[in-house]
């Protein structure tokens, strides 16, 4: 239990708004918009080394500094682009990590014109449907799978980074790929 009297998993800290909305409202939520799980991808890899919370909090910034996460204008963007993204206080300035979000982009671009959308060719590692697990509160939860794995092996061999097979496992945990919520979880039986 936290705080509020919900049962969230055991990840969530207590008394953390932030936190709690993030688990709350999105984290194991399906999402099949390829420009959402573009951000997704680009999140996940900006927060290598880090918390989540220091990404979360600078969710905004990236949204702004990335033009909403917009696959095609990302792509675009040229070493004007990525030296500005480095003056940005409101992101990691980390130039590799910045450097990896428009090569992914770019590859991102590619992937849509041979499988159709990003949606389909991320969602082919779980075979179009989330994989359900049943963790038990406090449980640790994995930090890769076989499914991180393959995925990682494809998108690196397709131009990604900043796509390991940890960072693939929490973006699959996020955009509901893997059920990864506690079975006391309240969102548990919701999704």
């Amino acid at each position: 239990m936290n705080g509020d009297d919900w049962s969230r998993c055991a990840w969530v800290p207590d008394n953390d708004a932030l936190y709690q909305a993030y688990h709350d409202e999105e984290w194991g939520v399906p999402v099949h918009d390829d420009r959402r799980l573009f951000e997704a991808l680009v999140l996940d890899g900006a927060q290598a080394g880090l918390s989540w919370r220091s990404i979360l909090v600078r969710r905004p910034a990236y949204r702004e500094a990335f033009a909403q996460f917009e696959i095609e204008r990302v792509a675009a963007f040229g070493a004007e682009d990525e030296a500005r993204l480095l003056q940005d206080p409101g992101i990691i300035r980390n130039r590799a990590k910045i450097h990896a979000a428009v090569l992914n982009a770019r590859a991102a671009l590619k992937v849509q014109e041979e499988a159709g959308s990003l949606d389909r060719f991320l969602w082919q590692f779980v075979d179009g449907a989330p994989r359900r697990n049943r963790w038990t509160h406090g449980d640790a939860l994995p930090t890769e799978s076989e499914e991180s794995q393959a995925m990682s092996r494809e998108l690196r061999r397709r131009g990604f980074s900043f796509v390991g097979p940890v960072i693939c496992y929490a973006f699959m945990q996020a955009e509901g790929l893997i059920q990864d919520h506690d079975v006391s979880c309240f969102r548990y039986q919701e999704l």
